[in-house]
This record gives C-alpha cells, structure tokens and sequence, in this order.
C-alpha cells in the first residue's frame, strides 16, 4: 500500500524555480490552474479517446466481467427479437390464410341472407295484393252495371 503525504516546502528558493509553484502558496490555487488545464484538452479529445483512457484503469477481471455481461445481455436480446419475430409472422400469415377467407366467406352468407330475406317479403307482399280483400263483396247490382268511373 501507498502511503500519499503532502510536504509543504518553506524554503522560498525552491518555490521560486519550479515551475510549477505560483505566487501564492495555497493549494488550491494550483488545482485550479490544474482544472483550468483540463478543460482546454476536453475539446481536442474525443468520447472514444477518452473511454480507451480507461482501458488502463479498469483492472482486466472486470474489463472481462463487463465484456461477457454486454455479450450475454446482447445474445439474450437477438434471440428474443428472434421468437418475437417469429412468433409475429406466424399470427400475421395465420390471419391471411385462415381469416380473410372466413370473413369474406361470412360476408358472402350475409349477403345471401340479405337476398333471401328480400324475397320472402316479396312473395308475402304477392300473396297479400291476390288474397281475398276484407272488404264486403259488391252487391249483384253493381256487378251488372259493369265498370264505373269514381264520380258518377
């Protein structure tokens, strides 16, 4: 294990060549000079650069731990997108094959139905105009006169 102490330098003919010393002594004047560095490398350093960066950080077993995750996670995923698809183009063609012959079937019987219905009315509306009226049946005497116009 490593053991980080800071060590404060009181000698001023060392702060005064360093290069990295300033003017003031405090610490965080020089983190803040640090801070300001990095912000001008972030535009000239791309995502991929900097997760490649990270390749020497992350210690190989979990490098390994994370690589076979993602392969996992991403196998599960296409196989299910597999049978989901799967199982959509066999509700799809089953609807095609089975119901859209049914319904036009249906449609047909509906139709006929329909045609039947119309003619059973006809025929009553036929036998109803040749059936007997309800009306009294006309005297002999008006059966002789023959026809006569309404009016006279």
């Amino acid at each position: 294990m490593v053991k980080v102490e800071i060590v404060e330098e009181k000698d001023a003919h060392f702060e005064g060549n360093s290069p990295y010393s300033s003017a003031s002594s405090s610490r965080t004047s020089s983190s803040v000079s640090l801070s300001s560095v990095g912000s001008e490398l972030d535009g000239e350093e791309s995502f991929y650069e900097r997760l490649t960066a990270l390749v020497d950080i992350v210690p190989p077993t979990t490098r390994q731990k994370i690589s076979s995750s993602i392969s996992k996670t991403t196998g599960f995923l296409k196989g299910t997108g597999k049978v989901v698809g799967n199982l959509v183009w066999i509700v799809t063609t089953s609807a095609l094959l089975i119901g859209l012959p049914l319904a036009l079937s249906l449609e047909d019987e509906a139709k006929i139905m329909a045609q039947e219905k119309e003619l059973l009315a006809q025929q009553q509306g036929q036998q109803q105009m040749l059936a007997p009226s309800m009306y009294p049946a006309p005297s002999s005497q008006q059966q002789q006169k023959g026809l006569v116009p309404p009016g006279f």
